[in-house]
């Protein structure tokens, strides 16, 4: 080999040996991460977060071996838009997934809405840098879009090695006797149309049958007809609600359907601990998704009845048993110090729901009431001993969107160019290397609809707040919206305010007193500089499909996941050697 091709050789090898070692970098000095996520759990719950009637032991000394965040948000007060916000570290409306009506979240897993294939989650980059992911429990980002079986949505599709759980969510069809959640009103009037049109077919039989006049045959079958399509059209979708969307999948294969809810708790811990067992030798990376505290409430039997708090209480106590086991299980292994662990709720409780006892806190608002704080302030809790400080408190403002750049930098991996990021990465805030948040805007949505600002100006500790429009709670003299179940974004749901309202979140953290020229010399200026944020805020958005429209959300019988042959879909999994 003459010396040029030698020297080319060489170049080559020593790229390959580069390339190697920047995709597959020694595991030892990459962390493994557990994330932690609680669904409608309120930040007054737990008691490092003050509350002082449920014992969450477990919590409380995670965040006292750990550290503690005080302003840590959501990027929307529910479940579909927080979820997506937090796996892509972009806000909901970039991918599609804001409401601009009625419908805020998937309703129906066999809908054609979802996480659009092209969006970039964290576990995906995780992969490319030699991770093992998982997630365990709820995804509620859809599944299918155009067949059963294409998985689109699917956790599979969005860089999660494994799947174990709820692709929906649990809610009140998943428990007989609990009530309904979806479209209430539009099923009781299918229901009685379907009632009418029946009515209506009979008599027409019965008056053809007794001779009382002469109707033709074609006439009878066609009012047949239209009374088993509204029939179908109400029983098929919504009576059977709890097949439809109450399943557990493992991977892309529906293994329980519908879900039996008294194990399934114990079947969500020991997945997650069978996860890190298998991938001991990492790096891996667990979402541990709980189905508590959503409604409605359940429990297993070893903890029902125990908390000082009610049934709501029991939830949240076995909550933190779980995450009493997942820790155990790491400390176990030998992987505490080289696993960085983070607990958190995806949003605040949902303080109109009667079964619930959750509590924001001195926050104003609950779920589903955009910008306050009561439904977007949620715990923050990071522990990674032997480089995180224990016992440490931030202050400054975070949100779900920061685990995005966090955990994909400290994996070793490069962030997206090709789109715009709304998260920033913590580590410099959690290990004390600045004491000021990237964040000096944060911008807070009711559905697709700008609703409200935070600024932490940089000559300046105040977090001003700048709400452009609020819900409408009802009925009068409310805290929430309890004619709806769940406050609305548009037409007269809201009330717009001009000037807008503004106020500053360290002297009143609850939100009860807007600010004024005369109490504030600085609204003026709030207002101004919120302005100009807004304006380049917008110029940041790019048209995509929206995913929450009637199209995408209502039922389609081809995209329903099924155990078993449509449909007649039935199963169950064996979980009698669980719970010890």
């Amino acid at each position: 080999m003459d010396t040029s091709l030698r020297c080319v050789a060489a170049g080559l090898l020593v790229m390959f040996q580069s390339s190697l070692c920047v995709s597959n970098a020694d595991p030892e000095a990459r962390p493994n991460f557990v994330l932690m996520m609680v669904d409608d759990l309120g930040i007054g719950d737990i008691g490092c977060y003050g509350n002082d009637t449920i014992r969450t032991p477990n919590i409380d000394r995670l965040a006292a071996a750990g550290l503690k965040l005080t302003h840590h948000v959501s990027a929307a007060p529910l479940c579909t838009p927080s979820r997506t916000a937090f796996m892509t570290g972009r806000y909901a409306l970039r991918a599609g997934l804001g409401s601009t009506g009625r419908v805020q979240v998937i309703l129906f897993l066999a809908g054609s809405g979802g996480l659009p294939p092209n969006e970039t989650t964290f576990a995906k980059l995780l992969q490319k840098q030699g991770y093992t992911t998982g997630i365990v429990g709820k995804w509620h980002l859809g599944v299918n879009c155009e067949s059963r079986n294409d998985h689109c949505h699917h956790p599979n599709s969005h860089g999660f090695d494994f799947f174990y759980g709820l692709p929906f969510t649990f809610f009140n069809d998943c428990q007989p006797g609990a009530g309904r959640d979806v479209l209430v009103d539009l099923q009781e009037t299918l229901r009685r149309i379907s009632a009418l049109v029946a009515l209506a077919f009979l008599t027409l039989l019965l008056v053809r049958a007794v001779g009382l006049m002469q109707i033709r045959l074609t006439l009878v079958a066609l009012l047949a007809a239209l009374s088993l399509l509204s029939f179908s059209a109400w029983f098929v979708p919504f009576e059977l609600l709890r097949t439809w969307n109450c399943i557990v999948m493992r991977n892309g294969e529906v293994v329980e359907q519908p879900l039996d809810p008294e194990t399934l708790n114990a079947r969500l811990m020991s997945e997650a601990e069978q996860f890190v067992e298998r991938h001991r030798d990492g790096p891996f990376l667990l979402f541990l998704s709980f189905a508590h505290v959503h409604t409605p409430l359940f429990v297993s039997e070893r903890f029902a009845g125990k908390s000082k708090h009610g049934l709501y209480g029991d939830n949240v106590e076995e909550v933190d048993w779980m995450v009493g086991r997942m820790m155990e299980t790491i400390e176990r292994l030998g992987l505490s110090e080289k696993t960085l662990t983070y607990f958190t709720s995806d949003h605040g409780g949902h303080i109109e729901d009667p079964q619930r006892g959750g509590w924001n806190g001195i926050y104003r608002g609950g779920k589903a009431m955009g910008g306050w704080e009561g439904g977007i302030r949620v715990p923050g809790i990071f522990h990674w001993p032997g480089r995180l400080t224990a016992g440490r408190q931030v202050t400054e403002p975070t949100s779900l969107m920061d685990v995005f750049p966090t955990v994909v930098k400290l994996a070793g991996g490069a962030l997206p160019e090709h789109r715009i990021l709304d998260g920033h990465d913590l580590m410099p805030l959690l290990e004390g290397k600045t004491n000021r948040s990237q964040h000096e805007f944060m911008f807070h949505y009711c559905g697709m609809y700008l609703n409200a600002v935070r600024w932490h100006p940089h000559d300046s500790d105040s977090i001003f707040k700048v709400h452009f429009f609020t819900p409408n709670f009802s009925p009068a003299g409310a805290v929430g919206c309890y004619d709806t179940g769940v406050c609305l974004c548009h037409g007269d749901f809201v009330t717009y305010h001009d000037p807008p309202l503004v106020f500053e979140l360290l002297r009143d953290p609850s939100e009860s007193l807007p600010l004024t020229p005369e109490t504030e010399p600085r609204v003026s200026e709030v207002l101004e500089c919120v302005r100009r944020a807004v304006a380049d805020h917008r110029r940041t958005h790019t048209p995509v499909e929206k995913q929450l429209t009637w199209t995408h959300t209502l039922w389609k019988p081809w995209l329903q996941p099924c155990c078993g042959t449509f449909p007649f879909c039935s199963c169950s999994e064996n979980s009698s050697h669980l719970y010890s």
